[in-house]
């Protein structure tokens, strides 16, 4: 499992809130105990709302208050978004601009007092969100649409069939909720590795047991 994987995939299995321990994290994930503490510093210098030490255990917060704006979720993770686009690609003035509004959003995120100044929008392990961004629109029509999609990821395998559920923003990652037809089993597909989202004929309806209803279900949610 690539690094930048297994990262995203701790941040999946914590954000249930439960406590975990680092041996139970390395054992379901193959690898050393010594490799979850290095992931999890990473993590946590990353802003991900990760708390714990070793011996302890690790849990995760989920908190998105960003005094003296609530803010939902899917407003967060534009903001980050927005941030990690202009800082990487705009033109000095507007790039310099974007790093002091992130350094500000660190200053006031509650979840991220851990993270280093300035880390906002700019993670090196999740930098690569904004690629996915381009298919944002595509994937949201296709959610309120109920349109079937053909997607295409970065690994080089097949185009998935999914029937496409819910967008998903945590740990500053988005991913999309899908039905995968292909697989028979639903999936958390992350954007930032979808190369290609093509629409296919047909829309799809509710089917006991493919629906975002059943998914929240099977995680206890």
């Amino acid at each position: 499992m690539k690094r930048t994987d297994r990262l995203y995939a701790l941040m999946d299995l914590l954000k249930d809130g439960r406590l975990y321990r680092a041996e139970d994290l390395a054992a379901r994930l193959s690898v050393s105990v010594r490799t979850i503490y290095r992931d999890m510093d990473t993590l946590v210098e990353a802003g991900v709302p990760v708390e714990g030490t070793r011996g302890a255990g690790y849990t995760a917060r989920a908190a998105i208050t960003l005094p003296p704006l609530n803010l939902t979720e899917e407003e967060l993770g534009a903001l980050h978004v927005g941030l990690a686009a202009v800082g990487a690609g705009a033109e000095a003035a507007l790039a310099a601009a974007a790093h002091s509004l992130s350094a500000k959003i660190d200053a006031v995120l509650p979840e991220d007092h851990t993270a280093p100044r300035g880390a906002f929008g700019f993670s090196p392990h999740v930098a690569r969100a904004a690629l996915g961004f381009r298919h944002m629109p595509r994937l949201r029509d296709a959610i309120r649409a109920r349109q079937r999609l053909a997607l295409t990821l970065d690994d080089g395998a097949p185009a998935h069939e999914v029937r496409p559920l819910a967008l998903d923003y945590w740990g500053r990652v988005w991913s999309c909720v899908v039905w995968d037809e292909t697989a028979g089993t639903f999936a958390r597909l992350r954007i930032d590795r979808i190369t290609e989202a093509r629409p296919l004929p047909g829309l799809f309806v509710d089917e006991p047991g493919k629906t975002l209803r059943d998914f929240r279900a099977a995680e206890g949610r």
